[in-house]
């Protein structure tokens, strides 16, 4: 490898390694020389391999697996699973893409919260006004994609409702309560994204170059826009992706003004 001046060695051999890697020098699933093959190969110190691999690994070309060395990733990049968004209505039935992920979760933990600075702004609440609170594991049963799954539900908005007393249930199902309760439903959405925490990331099954997404859906009652239930799902990037219907909105007509003499 030539030596650039002025530009870091491990940078350097990152990008030397990158191209052994695109070239199909190393095709996936091949195990990397070690540290001092490296080290020789590029003529460079073992901290600086070290350096340079643990930059690969954080883009999410390289696995190490301990006792048995570092290889290229052998899955490709890019979702293997779309989610689709969009809300089904059939009568008092509601419908979701991801019905079928709830079947396979964990035993949901239910439990009882109150609203913060981050669930408070989202329910339009005061900080401290009591909630429902209900976590799962979701997993999809076409091809294992998983996601952690929060609902959030004020007490007062729904303690004349079954999800008083049964909140682990689908979020389909919690639409046809709020609606049979004689609320007209409508949603709102926002998605962010954020760098996984390690136990996201090991419960996800996600590398060290993935990006969580970060999914909060608000339900609100058409009449007055008050919030009835909040949910959030995290799931990685690199395994799913999110697809969205999108209809233009019509801007409401305008009065005309009186012509003036």
């Amino acid at each position: 490898m030539a030596i650039i001046r002025n530009e870091a060695l491990h940078k350097q051999v990152a990008r030397a390694m990158r191209q052994s890697i695109s070239s199909g020098e190393w095709p996936p699933g091949t195990k990397v020389p070690t540290e001092t093959e490296l080290a020789t190969l590029y003529g460079v110190s073992r901290p600086t391999v070290r350096l340079a691999v643990a930059a690969l690994r954080t883009e999410g070309q390289l696995d190490v697996t301990q006792g048995r060395g570092t290889f290229v990733r052998a899955t490709a990049h890019g979702p293997t699973s779309t989610v689709d968004q969009a809300i089904t209505q059939h009568g008092s039935r509601f419908e979701t893409s991801t019905d079928s992920w709830f079947s396979d979760s964990e035993q949901p933990t239910v439990y009882r919260t109150r609203t913060d600075t981050v669930t408070g702004p989202w329910l339009d609440m005061e900080t401290g006004e009591l909630l429902i609170g209900c976590d799962r594991l979701i997993v999809a049963p076409n091809d294992g994609t998983r996601a952690l799954h929060r609902l959030w539900l004020p007490m007062e908005r729904v303690e004349s409702t079954p999800l008083a007393k049964t909140p682990a249930v689908t979020p389909a199902k919690a639409y046809a309560i709020l609606s049979t309760a004689g609320h007209q439903l409508t949603w709102r959405e926002q998605v962010s994204a954020r760098v996984p925490q390690p136990d996201e990331r090991e419960t996800l099954g996600l590398t060290e170059a993935s990006v969580l997404l970060v999914v909060h859906r608000v339900t609100c009652d058409r009449a007055d826009g008050r919030p009835l239930m909040l949910e959030e799902t995290r799931l990685g990037a690199e395994t799913a992706a999110l697809a969205y219907a999108i209809e233009a909105r019509r801007e409401p007509k305008r009065p005309r003004q009186a012509a003036t003499c």
